[in-house]
């Protein structure tokens, strides 16, 4: 399974009960894949991809003012119109570092990241903030063991919901 293969962030549980929202996600992800292979080394970190409104939603947190300007020139180059993505970046401030009260979980027998996720934000659809934290300790969001020990950000998106 590869790092984006499933809606995430918050929307992507409505997103998913919708009559064909998982058919659409795929042609969509296909359509926009250069795209999604260029978030990751642009140190994009994304907090929501999901279908919402029949569109694709993709929104995150670019690490520079240059690499927010990339990702949406590129997806100019898929579609000019932009008539079926919605893309909102915000951009970090420099050299924003974990909050020291981040908390820690160390991993047991059975965990996702997503059970994780529920547990400490009340949504399975939020793990992807989790996976973010702990690079470049994890590759895979789907690939965790048990006795690592987890960052768990705290609730600083709010803003952005």
């Amino acid at each position: 399974m590869g790092l984006f293969d499933r809606m995430f962030g918050r929307g992507a549980t409505e997103a998913q009960t919708q009559p064909n929202s998982q058919q659409r996600f795929d042609q969509l992800k296909q359509k926009y894949q250069t795209i999604l292979n260029a978030v990751d080394p642009a140190r994009i970190h994304l907090q929501n991809l999901h279908v919402q409104d029949n569109k694709l939603f993709i929104r995150g947190v670019a690490p520079s003012e240059e690499a927010k300007a990339r990702i949406l020139e590129q997806i100019r180059q898929v579609n000019p119109q932009a008539d079926d993505i919605t893309a909102e970046f915000t951009v970090a401030p420099p050299a924003q570092t974990p909050a020291a009260s981040a908390r820690t979980y160390t991993v047991k027998a059975g965990d996702t990241l997503s059970k994780i996720s529920k547990q400490f934000y009340g949504d399975p659809n939020e793990y992807m903030r989790i996976f973010y934290a702990n690079r470049p300790m994890l590759k895979d969001p789907d690939k965790i063991q048990v006795g690592q020990t987890l960052t768990i950000p705290e609730e600083t998106v709010a803003a952005n919901r």
